[in-house]
This record gives structure tokens, C-alpha cells and sequence, in this order.
């Protein structure tokens, strides 16, 4: 199979990733902005009570599953090395923001998102942390193969992509969790992205360690990588536009855009700086008969 060729498993989770986003997008647009809708019984009434507590913890488990299946096929079982580092980094981030609020502002979970570790900090939040920090440096080292300087700035960018739609999601039309202090950007201070990219850049150097020894993402594919990207960022984002949050919606595509041509820019750069040019071998020459 070639490298960028996605193989059954991999297609066949990536599109139930994608059916259950637009099942729960649709519910939200549906229903979750106007419960006059639902139907008026028990089962209804129940379920809605209960749906966005499962439905964001379904979401995350079968993103889970998604990319456990391609990096499984593709790298072993050595990938787990890296979800256990940006696990404990994440937990450490979070678990001192929500205590200090250091470096991502004051904040406190709700009960939404299920068990915690300790008293603050959902388990679920440190597994999402890799199931964005991973497609996030796959993508970067596309764009930027030789030079490890701008691949971890890059990837830390599309890893603080996500939270410019996740953010005005889960804690202003939903509130998975509450700031202590409202911001300006849908109740969220501005030193929450400063937070993101600031533990960005170390789940990135975190993961560009790893990959020298261990060569934890294998041979997962760019092409996979991208969809799960966009899959993931899709669940806050289709929320955003169900409740008309535009300015989200506008900063997140254009994030996006940025993203895009940075890409472009980085991509066609191939040499370490201050690296001789590329030497094309000369033609043999030609020899009279």
C-alpha cells in the first residue's frame, strides 16, 4: 500500500467520524437551540437532559478509536509512548491552570465532561489534548520536513487553531466549562490562547523527542492526518454555525486560510538553513559511435 493510500478500516472510521458529527451538529441545530421542538415524552425529555454530556464524551472516545486504528496500522504499538508524555504534560497544564489559573486564565470544569483525575480535571481533557497535538505535528512536518524550529511554532498554530472554535463552543453555548473571569472573545480571555500556544509548543517539542528515538507516527499518512483535522475542528465549528456565532466562525476559517499558506510557504522550503542548494547531477555525456 503507498504511503498516502488510506486503507478500509481507516476510510471506514473516518466517515463514521464524520456521520456522527453531522448527527450531533444537526441535534444541536435541531433541538438544542429550540427545545420547543422536542417531542413532549419522557424518552425525549430524558434524552435531551443527558445528550450533551454523552454526545461530547462519544465524540471524543470515537476519535479515540479513529486514530488509534490508523496508527496502530502504522506504527505499532509505539505511538502509545507519545500519548502517554502529551497525557501527563496536558494533565500537568491543565491541572495547574484550573488550580492557578496559570497559564490559560481562571477556569473550572462542570460536570459534563465526566470523571476526573483528581478533583479538576476531566481524563477525557488529556486524551483530547493528543487527539489534536498529533495531527497537528504530522501536518507540520509536511510543511516543514528538515526545519524543527518552524514545524513546532506550525504545529503549536494548528493545535491553537482548534481552540479558536472549540473555545466559544464548549463554554459559551454550552459550558463545559466556566471562566472565573469573562473575556471578549465569547466570554474567554484573550490569555487563553496564549495558554494554547504556550503548551503547544512544549506537547510539540515533547513529540519531536519522541519521534528521533522512536519514530512514533510511522508512516500514518498526511492525507488522514488532514481529514481527522478537519473532523475534529468540524464538531465546535458546525455548533458555531447552527447558533450563528459568526465572528467564530469568520476567525476560525481565517485561522485556516493563515494555516494554508503558511503551508504553501513552508513547503517550498526542503533544505536545513544555511545547508548547500540541492546539486542536479549533469547529464552523462554523450559518447560517439
Amino acid at each position: 500500500m503507498a504511503q498516502g493510500t488510506l486503507n478500509n478500516a481507516e476510510r471506514a472510521t473516518l466517515f463514521a467520524l464524520y456521520l456522527f458529527t453531522l448527527v450531533a451538529v444537526l441535534g444541536y441545530g435541531v433541538f438544542a437551540l429550540h427545545p420547543e421542538r422536542l417531542p413532549d415524552t419522557e424518552f425525549a425529555r430524558s434524552f435531551f437532559a443527558s445528550s450533551f454530556s454523552v454526545s461530547a464524551r462519544a465524540h471524543i472516545l470515537l476519535s479515540t478509536v479513529v486514530l488509534a486504528v490508523a496508527f496502530f496500522a502504522r506504527s505499532g504499538a509505539r505511538w502509545l509512548v507519545a500519548l502517554a508524555a502529551v497525557f501527563v504534560l496536558s494533565f500537568l497544564a491543565e491541572h495547574i491552570g484550573t488550580g492557578t489559573g496559570f497559564p490559560f486564565s481562571g477556569y473550572r470544569y462542570t460536570t459534563l465532561l465526566g470523571p476526573r483525575i483528581g478533583e479538576r480535571v476531566p481524563w477525557l481533557i488529556p486524551v483530547s489534548w493528543f487527539l489534536m497535538a498529533a495531527p497537528s505535528w504530522i501536518l507540520a512536518r509536511r510543511s516543514f520536513p528538515t526545519r524543527m524550529l518552524p514545524r513546532v511554532l506550525f504545529a503549536s498554530y494548528l493545535l491553537m487553531l482548534w481552540d479558536v472554535a472549540l473555545d466559544p463552543a464548549m463554554s459559551y453555548l454550552v459550558t463545559y466549562w466556566i471562566w472565573e473571569t469573562a473575556g471578549p472573545y465569547y466570554g474567554m480571555p484573550w490569555l487563553n490562547f496564549a495558554g494554547w500556544y504556550g503548551t503547544g509548543i512544549v506537547l510539540m517539542l515533547a513529540l519531536e523527542f519522541l519521534d528521533r528515538r522512536i519514530d512514533w507516527a510511522g508512516s500514518v499518512p498526511v492525507r488522514w492526518a488532514l481529514l481527522y483535522h478537519i473532523a475534529i475542528v468540524l464538531m465546535p465549528l458546525g455548533m458555531l454555525v447552527a447558533a450563528g456565532a459568526w465572528v467564530a466562525v469568520v476567525a476560525t476559517l481565517a485561522g485556516g486560510l493563515v494555516a494554508v499558506g503558511v503551508h504553501r510557504l513552508g513547503s517550498g522550503v526542503r533544505s536545513p538553513a544555511g545547508a548547500p542548494p540541492m546539486r542536479v547531477p549533469e547529464p552523462a555525456p554523450e559518447v560517439s559511435s
